[in-house]
């Protein structure tokens, strides 16, 4: 399929995915929330705890939805039944200065059944596998308490491990072993049960300002805590963070003013940072990668703060990035990836011993966005506006310019990673006096890849990433 048979596709997509007409949009409940988890290890190693930081999406729409780590369609919701397929991005809770090298995060899929007892108490039942089919089943209930400007939601869970997934992610079975990395665990715990108590808090500040908290406790089944990679009877996790929702002292408006968008934009790559991007200080790229996007805008609300300049959305982006010349880079003896720690493992064609030499021809490759925007919309002397999304970006195969620096510093490169849209343009129509191009804008923007500065084992667990200065042109309709 050419590129533009994929960007045509997405387009449908992105537009029929939202049951709301094109001037009728409902508002619906929404979040984003940053903070940092701490979770006890549960394998025996120097550290107890790994810390993460975590950016988190909220939306709950007719069909579509995101609970933090959690997202799904809902195919049935009537009366008291749901049933929604569902994908659970799942922490694997190692030591820190292992998480770029095995990079065990995953996306679990599945389907997930619920019943709601009552308008404050549910139950779910779900299946889910990763994704070389290690399955798993649970069965949780979880209650909703609110009074004032506090929010208590107590669950408890009951998962049926399958022996795989119980033996790859709490034996170890398959990963590398620590003491030699050339061979592999062999360690077969078989099928498993563990339960989780917890209770999510939240707690409203000011209009739209919220604080986050979440505390679990997971208990492992006899057979599982008896395993040799297992360091103790239970492990736990806490989350603190902030985030900005719906003010719940206000009621939702059914139909919002702030119009869906479609934005095609073109991007040009660049070694430079994002600051030195701001500040205008750009420098060319070698190998001259660019990329085409188109992102569609759903309206979540008219307002933040109270200030009605501001306008928030969510947005789904799809970027190609295109094809672009072979280029060469070669590393000597110690640098980056060319070390002996890292010979030979994964694709690492370097031996630690010799110059390295490192041909980029990865691209073309498909990149998928997801993000909240918010554009604050200035009246003089035209109208024009300043938008910041923040949100995650999932590419096929990394950029060209990606892995570039990832061999250069010595990471393994994350197909995941922190996004960051910073833009500014001005309305066509208002700019040049035709009122038909008054919800047609030009702009310039950075499309921006990172990992948070080795903050996240979401992202890789590296410092780096990728920008590409744009423009674009973006139709409100």
């Amino acid at each position: 399929m050419c590129a533009l048979n994929k960007i045509s596709a997405i387009l449908i997509f992105f537009v029929f995915s939202f049951s709301a007409s094109a001037y009728d949009v409902p508002e619906k409940d929404w979040g984003i929330a940053v903070g940092i988890r701490s979770a006890k290890i549960p394998y025996p190693s120097a550290e107890d705890r790994v810390d993460d930081f975590i950016p988190l999406m909220f939306y709950d729409g007719d069909i579509f939805f995101i609970r933090g780590l959690t997202a799904g369609a809902k195919l049935y919701d009537k009366d008291r039944w749901q049933f929604s397929l569902i994908g659970r991005y799942r922490y694997f809770d190692i030591p820190a200065e292992y998480q770029n090298l095995v990079q065990g995060n995953a996306l679990d899929v599945g389907g997930e059944l619920k019943y709601r007892i009552n308008n404050n108490l549910d139950t779910n039942f779900e299946i889910m596998t990763d994704d070389e089919g290690r399955y798993y089943s649970a069965l949780d209930t979880r209650y909703h308490w609110e009074s004032g400007s506090w929010e208590l939601m107590p669950y408890a869970t009951l998962r049926f491990k399958s022996a795989d997934f119980n033996d790859h992610y709490y034996g170890l079975d398959g990963f590398a072993d620590p003491a030699d990395l050339s061979s592999t665990i062999d360690n077969k715990i078989g099928s498993g049960f563990d339960l989780t108590l917890g209770s999510e808090i939240r707690y409203h500040v000011i209009s739209n300002f919220y604080l986050l908290g979440r505390a679990q406790l997971t208990a492992l089944d006899s057979d599982t805590r008896s395993s040799p990679t297992i360091s103790g009877d239970t492990y736990g996790e806490v989350y603190l963070g902030i985030a900005f929702f719906n003010d719940k002292t206000r009621s939702k408006t059914s139909s919002l003013k702030a119009k869906p968008y479609i934005r095609v934009a073109h991007g040009w790559a660049t070694p430079s940072n994002l600051g030195e991007i701001l500040s205008f200080d750009v420098e060319d790229d070698e190998q001259d990668n660019q990329l085409t996007s188109i992102f569609y805008g759903h309206p979540l609300s008219d307002s933040l703060f109270g200030v009605e300049a501001l306008d928030i959305y969510m947005t789904l982006g799809y970027v190609y990035h295109h094809a672009s010349d072979p280029y060469s880079q070669t590393l000597e003896p110690g640098q980056g990836i060319n070390t002996s720690e890292l010979a030979g493992l994964g694709n690492n064609p370097c031996d630690g011993e010799s110059p390295c030499t490192l041909t980029y021809d990865s691209q073309p490759t498909n990149e998928y966005v997801l993000g909240i925007k918010a554009f604050y919309n200035i009246e003089w002397p035209v109208h024009w506006r300043i938008g910041l999304a923040e949100g995650i970006s999932y590419i096929e195969s990394v950029s060209n310019l990606e892995q570039r620096e990832m061999d250069e510093k010595g990471y393994r490169a994350s197909n995941l990673m922190n996004y960051i849209d910073v833009t500014a343009d001005f309305s066509l129509g208002d700019t040049f006096g035709v009122k038909q191009m008054n919800e047609l804008y030009f702009g310039a923007g950075i499309h921006h890849r990172s990992s948070i500065f080795e903050s996240s084992s979401a992202f890789g667990r590296i410092k780096g990433g990728s920008n590409y200065p744009s423009l674009y042109l973006q139709y409100h309709f």
